[in-house]
């Protein structure tokens, strides 16, 4: 078994001890968790370990009994906050609480494999364990979800509602732009001492399941790259520049001006047609699941001034009383 971070080994042995006492059963990473148990009763002691699982598990109408804390917004993030007024912290995705997690004796732990690799011999010995591959690939981590937790057909609706959405605003986008949709677009970030440029990652995912396109410089492997420099301005070109910092700290808030009114970004496609757009970071970088992909999507249609999407099943969206 791979060496665990000092925090955790000091725990290891008690919690397999519980482990074993209460007779958890065991999963290999990455396997899905089976949707019933002997009983043929249903998982419902969930306990999720990211941010875009415990989104995710609201979608498909779930109460986890245990999550991780958010990392801005803290301990949760106001928009699931009315869907899981009870629920016991975890504390950090990237350190979980172990002890805690066994004695809430969960049937089902969802986990992140660029997270919890190391300690998921330890979950899987506590409840069945599905480890997510893709952090931020919101349809199939609502799919595996959906499967491990007996509600596939509720999955499926939630993601044929996502479809109807995504057509609709491709054609109304298509319609505005003409010939100039798809546009490039940049995803941005600011932070106290540098700026970031995401290649990768959640809001990246859903832009291209919408049909926008990368820059040619950004068509790279990888989350991205961080600029500490001013000079490299010009490999944020696109003709659509979407921003989302932590507009409460005032160390971010300087380098945002600083470099916003820099000569370089004035000559950015984007800041000379007037398309840049600050956005919510909590939706389109922390949330990770098909809510916060839906209020995204909700900014898009606002961002351009769109009418929006009057199709049925609109409950399908977001439910914070499934």
């Amino acid at each position: 078994m791979p060496q665990l971070p000092r925090p955790w080994r000091a725990l290891g042995a008690s919690i397999l001890l519980l482990a074993a006492l209460a007779g958890a059963p065991s999963l290999a990473t990455g396997a899905p968790a089976s949707p019933t148990d002997a009983s043929g009763t249903r998982p419902e002691r969930l306990v999720t370990l990211f941010q875009g699982a415990t989104d995710t598990a609201v979608a498909l109408g779930l109460k986890p009994v245990g999550v991780v804390e958010s990392w801005v917004e803290q301990p949760m993030y106001r928009y699931l906050r009315p869907a899981l007024p009870n629920v016991q912290y975890l504390g950090l995705e990237t350190q979980p609480d172990l002890e805690s997690i066994a004695w809430l004796k969960p049937d089902l732990i969802i986990g992140a494999r660029n997270r919890h690799t190391l300690i998921e011999p330890l979950l899987s010995r506590m409840a069945p364990t599905l480890i997510a591959d893709q952090l931020y690939d919101f349809k199939a981590l609502l799919r595996s979800m959906g499967r491990a937790t007996g509600r596939d057909a509720r999955a499926q609706q939630l993601l044929a509602h996502w479809q109807r959405r995504a057509d609709d605003f491709r054609r109304k986008m298509a319609d505005q732009l003409g010939d100039r949709w798809p546009p490039t677009v940049s995803v941005i970030s600011f932070r106290s001492n540098h700026a970031r440029i995401y290649y990768g990652g959640f809001a990246r995912t859903v832009l291209d399941d919408l049909g926008f396109r990368r820059p040619k410089a950004q068509q790279q492997p990888g989350w991205g790259i961080k600029l500490t420099s001013q000079e490299s301005i010009p490999a944020m070109d696109a003709q659509a520049i979407f921003i989302f910092m932590v507009a409460s700290d005032e160390a971010v808030m300087d380098t945002y001006r600083t470099w916003t009114h820099h000569p370089l970004w004035q000559q950015l496609q984007a800041a000379r047609h007037h398309d840049v757009f600050r956005v919510d970071p909590v939706t389109w970088n922390m949330g990770g699941g098909y809510l916060a992909a839906n209020r995204m999507l909700d900014d898009l249609y606002a961002h351009y001034d769109l009418t929006p999407f009057d199709g049925e099943d609109d409950s399908a969206r977001e439910c914070p009383s499934c």
